[in-house]
């Protein structure tokens, strides 16, 4: 199966501009006719003579000023002696030269340049190799920098918001990646039940890959693919949850078969990572056999997350989120998706359902203390961790019947622990098992008296008296670190792919 052509995103939430686009394509072609002009031995006379132009409007082609139509295009492309396809080629340039004019041209193009009000440089023929070398280098490290300059908590959390609205817009399903992930895992043969690691691996196959198991994966990052032999490293088959290697195995392809390029923003990182995230998902619970499992159990008004992950033989949590994805667009089921960890701070949420998450003051919810008395907390104080935790909820936007899980990740400590929750309004709660509970709680949060405000008579007591120590969290004290790849250390990784790569 071959890698699908290069587009833009599969979830959009706002890219460079177009015009922008279009000006740097016309500056290629240009660049690329050039190129084909000096090696077929013509001047710009000569080509624009034998194609039925004028000089004039030729360097304004070759300068990226003007697109030629159709007709002009294929007429200078029979002149210089290739396929007019090959003057529109979205490949690299025909040679070191025109890479770094088009490159120079790119930067110049862009705003970040634009902001310095520095003069144009023209990448013309009389313009030295090594002063288009040092520019190029110039622009690339300016551009690198303000990348990590932009890389910060800050950042990020505008950028997670940005996401997580267009999700929310989406209902949690993108119908494109749905299709992709399917046709991909039924490609490799896959049939019904649980998606084995065999036809994961066929799937590998079929893309050129081959999927191997290290230990000593740089520590900055989950797998390593290395394109130029052909290879997806993975961590060792036998640590704890190896279900998690499936997923972690088509991340790593869907990289390839969605046709992402090198991210050239935090944001851009982030919008991959949950493209990716997703088209797993969609491959490892194959819409065509969930959506029947999820809809039988709807018909028995037993609709559980459990049975859900023990089905297809993956996680809580990522059946949680694969549940989200199809809860509304399949089964129109409005829902809400509530990951904390154990000290009740907000890791990641999801909702359609008009539940009120807490945010701060630029609509983050990350980071943000859950009420005390929604599931997602209460369930950290209870001792059966063996089956769901099933309670209402009543909140200022309505009641909600929710459905929590515990696990936790090494060592020990809230710190440790976590929950996943899923909620629906009161009137779905009949489509699922624990509808019956008695357990019932009431939020009045965002309301400070609810639950973070002190008792009247407790605050007057111990209010002059009290001197806690605060935690402090380190990465609360440092910006995102950056690379190619925003948080992997390149120089590891880089040692690791010449420590892997095998030898001729």
């Amino acid at each position: 199966m071959a890698p699908q052509a290069r587009r833009t995103s599969y979830i959009d939430v706002g890219e460079t501009p177009e015009a922008e686009a279009t000006a740097s394509d016309a500056f290629t072609l240009g660049r690329r006719l050039r190129h084909f002009r000096t090696a077929a031995g013509l001047t710009l006379a000569q080509l624009a003579e034998t194609a039925g132009t004028t000089t004039a409007q030729l360097s304004h082609i070759e300068n990226g000023r003007r697109e030629p139509r159709l007709s002009l295009l294929q007429q200078l492309a029979r002149a210089v002696g290739v396929p007019a396809a090959q003057l529109i080629a979205d490949e690299p340039p025909p040679d070191r030269r025109a890479q770094l004019e088009i490159a120079l041209e790119h930067a110049q193009r862009a705003a970040l340049y634009r902001e310095l009000g520095a003069p144009v440089v023209r990448p013309s023929r009389t313009l030295p190799l090594a002063v288009l070398e040092s520019l190029t280098a110039l622009h690339g490290e300016l551009a690198r920098r303000a990348r990590e300059a932009v890389a910060t908590p800050e950042a990020a959390r505008r950028a997670t918001t940005d996401l997580r609205l267009t999700m929310q817009r989406l209902d949690s399903y993108v119908p494109d990646l749905e299709d992709l992930a399917e046709a991909a895992i039924r490609e490799a043969g896959y049939e019904q039940g649980a998606v084995t690691h065999r036809t994961v691996a066929r799937m590998a196959e079929s893309l050129g890959f081959d999927i191997i198991h290290v230990p000593d994966l740089p520590h900055s990052t989950r797998t390593v693919t290395d394109l130029a032999n052909g290879r997806i490293y993975l961590p060792p088959a036998s640590i704890p949850g190896g279900h998690g290697l499936r997923s972690l195995a088509l991340q790593a392809m869907a990289h390839r078969i969605l046709g992402h390029g090198r991210p050239e923003s935090y944001a851009e990182f982030l919008r991959q990572r949950l493209e990716i995230t997703y088209f797993a998902a969609a491959a490892l619970v194959p819409r065509g056999a969930a959506v029947p499992f999820l809809e039988a159990a709807k018909a028995r008004k037993d609709l559980a997350i459990e049975d859900f992950r023990d089905a297809f033989g993956i996680t809580h949590q990522f059946a949680s989120q694969r549940f989200i994805n199809l809860a509304t667009s399949q089964l129109g089921i409005p829902v809400h998706l509530v990951w904390v960890d154990g000290d009740g701070t907000l890791v990641r949420g999801g909702e359609n359902d008009g539940i009120a998450f807490p945010e701060d003051a630029t609509g983050a919810i990350e980071g943000q203390s859950v009420c005390r008395f929604w599931a997602a907390r209460q369930v950290l104080a209870q001792r059966d961790r063996t089956t769901e935790y099933h309670q209402y909820t009543d909140t200022p936007t309505g009641t909600y019947f929710e459905a929590s899980q515990t696990g936790s990740v090494g060592g020990a400590g809230a710190g440790s622990r976590f929950s996943i929750t899923v909620g629906v309004p009161f009137n779905q709660a009949k489509w699922f098992r624990g509808r019956e509970t008695t357990v019932r709680t009431q939020s009045r949060c965002p309301d400070a008296s609810c639950c973070r405000r002190p008792a009247v008579d407790l605050a007057a007591r111990w209010e002059d008296h009290a001197w806690p120590s605060a935690q402090v969290h380190a990465q609360v004290l440092r910006p995102l670190p950056s690379g190619s790849f925003p948080g992997v250390d390149d120089a590891e990784v880089y040692a690791f792919l010449e420590r892997h790569a095998p030898t001729s």
